[in-house]
């Protein structure tokens, strides 16, 4: 029996969905400036284009003639009615279509673009051949066909119904996601604990403990700023929140406040300042003389330049720090830097500053282009042609409560990428002090994503090479989301380790082992030793001079 696409639409969007948001964004300049480059490098290379052409048109005639064996990529459900394997007229138009993709991805790579240049036009060559899909027209979809007849015409009645809503309310956009049943305290972000420190930028939440003792040195868990943090505290079974605490972590919360046009002037500097105090506030709460520091991407950047510039003031506060696909050196280009150019960065930041904050709702929409198939198309087919509903999935939920960036901090970060400054000793300066990172000198825990079109896991594997300390690097299953929501039980996850991080990315896969389960036991693992001791765990969260606000989830998660 084939699963109709509200059924696969999770586990695809899943692996798709970016969890950081573009800080450039893609202008239509850009794609006409890739386009034209494209088209200017393919007219030079005529011998090669009409080799191309030739060979497509020799593989269109055996399509038409039924000879063609031409079948569809691992993971693309597009085609998995089974009509496209009985039904000659459809089994045609798949492989012709797939013929013509296939193509024009082929011309891209054949027309001499370097590597940047190629990475621009195979996105915009993407939008195109995404979108000329057949099954997105309802003659062309023949389960779509199938259930407007069953329907008597209620499925395209609803479809034109969802379509009217998304371009009166969600800026032509197919829906993604039901988030109804999906609140904030109740069945997502629901783990018992209270906010213990308050301040403009951010809440620190403690968590209740589980367990009858407590290591005595606490974790502080740093999201990042461009989304909301509960995608790490989803329902119980899924939280990494949760997991730490019943491992007998002591663990601290960073939830971040949803800036406004008034908080346009906050910058990196704010953002690591409070994260210091944040810092600092846990491990007197919990007495201890140093913390483990967790982020992830973005959170990553901001507690490695706190790292930064506490080694530059060698002030001993953090044990280890665990950086999860997290970015440092930026030099190879991917989907965050794809259009990253110096006119391009500051075309953006006079946007940014212009209204006080690159908009969450406005960054969504640019990562849903990214992958046009899983977070488009997809939803154009389930929402308009099949006239269903979107589906109740709570990462895309989580993916659907967008935060703003403060016009201050966008600016820092393009900065950073286009300087590559964190990955040059002194280049970037945090708080008055340079920053180097062979200067960090404490353990540190890097976990990548094998399929993270974001932060490459590749480029998350530089960050063994420019940390001070020892360094361990561990590969996930999974994109940039499914690598974090990770938990044990699933037959089919599985992860990679390597103790010797001596060599480059592909050195380091080739000799690394294979163990099945979740990455989040072994880190755990890795975790325990530099945690401290184990004491009584503390019978209510905060103290004297840091009593509890307000319970769990706090006001800014709200925002």
């Amino acid at each position: 029996m084939v699963r109709s696409p509200a059924d696969t639409l999770p586990d695809q969007a899943t692996g798709a969905l970016l969890g950081a948001n573009p800080f450039l964004g893609v202008s239509p300049s850009q794609l006409g400036a890739a386009t034209v480059r494209f088209a200017l490098h393919a007219a030079r290379h005529a011998p090669a284009v009409a080799n191309d052409g030739a060979r497509l048109a020799g593989r269109l005639a055996r399509v038409s003639t039924g000879r063609a064996t031409t079948r569809p990529e691992p993971g693309d459900r597009r085609f998995a009615d089974d009509a496209f394997d009985r039904n000659p007229l459809y089994r045609r138009l798949m492989q012709g279509y797939l013929e013509w993709r296939s193509t024009l991805y082929g011309l891209v790579d054949h027309v001499g673009l370097d590597d940047k240049s190629a990475s621009r036009a195979r996105f915009a060559a993407s939008l195109v051949a995404e979108a000329l899909a057949p099954t997105n027209a309802l003659v062309g979809n023949p389960a779509a066909l199938r259930a407007a007849v069953a329907s008597r015409g209620r499925t395209l009645t609803a479809g034109a119904r969802h379509l009217a809503g998304d371009i009166a309310r969600n800026g032509a956009m197919p829906k993604m996601v039901d988030t109804r049943p999906f609140v904030l305290g109740e069945t997502v972000a629901s783990t018992p604990g209270a906010v213990v420190h308050r301040s403009e930028v951010l809440e620190l939440i403690e968590y209740a403990p589980v367990t009858p003792t407590v290591h005595a040195r606490p974790i502080v868990i740093v999201p990042p700023q461009i989304n909301k943090y509960w995608v790490l505290d989803l329902a119980p079974g899924r939280s990494l929140l949760r997991h730490l605490l019943a491992e007998g972590h002591r663990v601290f919360m960073v939830s971040w406040r949803n800036p406004t046009p008034t908080q346009r002037d906050w910058s990196l500097d704010t953002y690591v300042d409070a994260l210091y105090t944040a810092v600092e506030t846990a491990r007197r709460i919990a007495r201890a003389d140093s913390v483990n520091v967790t982020g992830a991407c973005a959170g990553g950047i901001t507690a490695t330049a706190l790292l930064g510039h506490l080694a530059a003031r060698r002030v001993d506060l953090i044990q280890s720090v665990t950086l999860l696909v997290t970015v440092l050196d930026m030099a190879e280009a991917s989907a965050m830097t794809l259009f990253l150019s110096e006119p391009a960065a500051a075309a953006a930041i006079r946007r940014s500053r212009r209204r006080g904050v690159l908009e969450g709702r406005e960054l969504a929409r640019v990562f849903a282009w990214l992958r046009p198939n899983d977070l488009v198309w997809s939803f154009w087919v389930n929402n308009y042609l099949l006239g269903g509903e979107p589906p109740a999935f709570d990462v895309l939920a989580w993916n659907d409560d967008t935060t703003n960036l403060p016009a201050g901090l966008h600016a820092d970060f393009l900065t950073i990428a286009l300087s590559n400054a964190l990955a040059e000793p002194d280049r970037l300066e945090v708080l008055g002090t340079p920053v180097d990172l062979a200067k960090v000198d404490c353990d540190a825990y890097v976990m990548g994503g094998v399929a993270d079109h974001i932060t490459p896991w590749e480029t998350c594997y530089r960050n063994v090479h420019l940390l001070g300390g020892r360094t361990e690097f561990v590969l996930s299953g999974g994109g940039h989301v499914q690598a974090l929501v990770n938990p044990p039980g699933n037959p089919k996850s599985r992860y990679f380790v390597n103790p010797d991080g001596a060599g480059d990315a592909r050195a380091w896969l080739a000799g690394a082992e294979e163990r099945q389960g979740s990455w989040w036991e072994h880190w755990t693992e890795w975790l325990a030793p530099r945690a401290g001791e184990e004491v009584p765990a503390p019978r209510k969260p905060g103290n004297r001079t840091h009593p509890a606000i307000e319970p769990a989830p706090g006001r800014y998660v709200r925002g």
